[in-house]
């Protein structure tokens, strides 16, 4: 069984203060593991390590709180409560607007009555809850002592809170009736009633006659009230018994005075676990998407460098686009001869290069690629013709066949050219030019014979 703290509080900060803490084993048998008094509510915060994880329950005196039974002509619950205070406003010690009005929700009883409400000042109210702000207690519900009673079939109960100096009797009369008096003025309460003197009818003097009061402490006796002693009983135990059964149906901690929930300890860890994680993603998030807006900046100047190489390579496009761009530069190199890794022009260019980067001081003007003859034309200029001399020499030692067109004197520039293919490709073009030859000789013996 959990263990719980239970409060009474007095009316005043002077008054006597009583606490007991329940719990063990047992559901249906609760033991008492602590129990005891406060001088005053100053002394409140001695009771702050007690409510340490315990739930804490809190009774606070019948006297300040009047219970009503009422039968309002009302359709909701709304507008019987907006209805009660001014119904109940001539028979008030206060103003309605200094009044806090909390609400039971109980079924109809035996009168026909459908609300039941209690009444206590703001003023009090407000004085219990600084109390146990200022000791540090919190509390999920406060209840009338009278409606911690045991609810007797058969008449009320009663028991007597306190010592000789501030004793008090706590009686509860019915489902959502009870009072709190001095002990002292127990007796003269008795007296009045068994002596009411504006008892009209017989019957109800009868049944006034035969209260039965069941009594869990020693009560002074009353010849017309029936007094039966029950099981001696500390009374915040005997209250913590009941109280489960009241708080079901009723609580003082309603309306504007409603606690909101708190979190648990536990709940505010995960918590701050859960918002550290949560921040920790969006910051990961956030570099991420630094990241990808990072490269797709440099995804885009690719692009724009793509684009601007290939017009410098082929300025005569008016239109390029990176998606289709390889295509693009395939058809071009297709029309420079091809792109075999043998025979073309990409492959020529391949094998040239290297007299290129041996010969520096001759500089190409034009390139010209013939892909039927498979044959590199290139029209260049040096400074004398000893260059095209070690040109020609270079581009022999690479295994190609060089053909010198026409050299000029320019100034002090000399231009010329080359014809550039490969050995086997020269063969074969020879080959080529034997064969178409030989019909022809054919062709004019036999001219010959015919003539």
């Amino acid at each position: 069984m959990t263990e719980t703290l239970f409060i009474r509080l007095g009316s005043q900060a002077h008054d006597t203060i009583h606490w007991l803490v329940l719990g063990g084993t047992s559901a249906t048998e609760p033991e008492i593991i602590a129990s005891g008094e406060l001088q005053s509510a100053d002394q409140l915060s001695e009771l702050a390590s007690k409510a340490e994880h315990r739930q804490v329950q809190i009774f606070v005196p019948g006297c300040d709180v009047l219970l009503k039974r009422l039968n309002v002509p009302a359709k909701s619950s709304r507008a019987m409560r907006l209805a009660v205070p001014y119904m109940l406003e001539d028979s008030l010690a206060e103003e309605v607007e200094q009044l806090f009005f909390a609400y039971g929700e109980l079924a109809n009883d035996s009168d026909d009555n459908n609300c039941f409400t209690a009444i206590v000042a703001h003023k009090q109210m407000q004085q219990w809850l600084l109390w146990l702000a200022e000791a540090g207690i919190e509390t999920k519900s406060i209840l009338p002592d009278v409606l911690a009673m045991p609810l007797s079939n058969d008449g009320w109960s009663a028991i007597a809170l306190g010592d000789s100096a501030q004793q008090q009797v706590i009686v509860r009369q019915g489902l959502w009736q009870g009072f709190v008096l001095d002990a002292n003025a127990w007796q003269l309460q008795c007296q009045a009633f068994a002596h009411q003197q504006e008892v009209d009818d017989a019957e109800e003097l009868e049944q006034q006659e035969n209260i039965q009061i069941q009594a869990y402490s020693p009560l002074a006796h009353s010849e017309q009230l029936a007094i039966n002693a029950m099981p001696e009983e500390l009374p915040l135990a005997l209250m913590a018994q009941n109280q489960s059964k009241a708080l079901n149906r009723f609580n003082l901690l309603q309306g504007q005075y409603k606690i909101k929930e708190s979190r648990s300890h536990a709940g505010q860890q995960w918590l701050w676990v859960a918002g550290v994680a949560v921040f920790a993603l969006l910051l990961s998030l956030g570099h991420k998407t630094a990241q990808l807006w990072q490269l797709n900046a440099e995804q885009e100047n690719v692009k724009q460098e793509i684009v601007a190489s290939y017009k410098k390579a082929f300025p005569k496009t008016k239109r390029v686009r990176v998606s289709t761009i390889k295509s693009q530069l395939n058809r071009e190199l297709a029309l420079l001869g091809g792109v075999s890794d043998r025979q073309g022009f990409l492959a020529m260019l391949a094998k040239v290069q290297p007299a290129f980067a041996k010969v520096t001081a001759l500089k190409p003007e034009s390139l010209k690629f013939d892909g039927k003859r498979q044959e590199l034309r290139i029209q260049a200029q040096a400074k004398d013709y000893q260059a095209f001399e070690q040109f020609s020499v270079a581009l022999a030692a690479a295994n190609l066949t060089v053909k010198q067109g026409s050299q000029s004197n320019q100034g002090e520039q000399v231009t010329g050219s080359f014809s550039i293919s490969n050995n086997g490709a020269r063969k074969g073009a020879k080959a080529g030019d034997k064969k178409s030859n030989t019909p022809k000789k054919r062709s004019n013996k036999n001219n010959k014979e015919a003539s």
